[in-house]
């Protein structure tokens, strides 16, 4: 009899260790995606793929995502887009629009290749800014902010 509780113990305790090491893996299944006017964003500047991975506490998991700052890059833009074109400067093919969230973020957990595309961020006002090089991540802050200047544009 007590064996068969004992195994019985086992068994849960098993399977709910089973269910808490899946559940990160089931968040990279959530949809997060960035729009006009939503203020739920949060650390600006920061690099959202600390977090929003599948090992990380983060809602969804992010597969491109950054911070837009004005033209002077301390204040965030409040609309806006990042778009990935297939060549520089907004040529070739659109192949993703992303909207600029009211607090200056753009994050998507859409199964985005990112690898060989070329981001050109639009602000309110319609003036443009795009990067001359691909993209070798979709962490946007990775770099930006880091290693290399912040993206301002009004």
């Amino acid at each position: 009899m007590k064996k068969t509780n004992l195994l019985l113990f086992s068994g849960l305790l098993l399977g709910l260790l089973t269910l808490a090491s899946c559940q990160k893996y089931f968040a990279c299944h959530e949809e997060n995606i960035s729009s006009a006017g939503d203020d739920d964003s949060h650390n600006k500047g920061m690099n959202c793929m600390q977090c929003h991975v599948a090992t990380g506490d983060g809602e969804g998991c992010f597969n491109v995502a950054g911070t837009i700052y004005q033209s002077d890059l301390q204040n965030t833009v409040s609309s806006g887009k990042v778009e990935l074109f297939t060549e520089p400067n907004g040529g070739g093919s659109l192949k993703y629009t992303i909207t600029i969230d009211s607090k200056g973020n753009f994050y998507s957990t859409d199964n985005i290749t990112y690898s060989g595309l070329y981001p050109k961020v639009t602000g309110p006002s319609g003036a443009s800014i795009s990067m001359s090089s691909p993209l070798s991540s979709g962490a946007c802050n990775s770099c930006h902010g880091s290693s290399t200047g912040r993206i301002g544009i009004d």
